[in-house]
């Protein structure tokens, strides 16, 4: 049986001039979701 390794990606935002209610809807449209998805929902 092989495992699947999962990688875990976080980021860190300080001296965002937005509100954090703004990037909190952004942040939970993407959360766990694969890098392709996030991109294309970001773009």
């Amino acid at each position: 049986m092989l495992k699947k390794k999962k990688t875990e990606v976080y980021a860190l935002g300080q001296h965002i001039s937005m509100s954090a209610d703004k990037a909190r809807r952004v942040i939970d449209q993407i959360r766990g979701r694969s890098y392709e998805e996030t991109l294309i929902i970001l773009e």
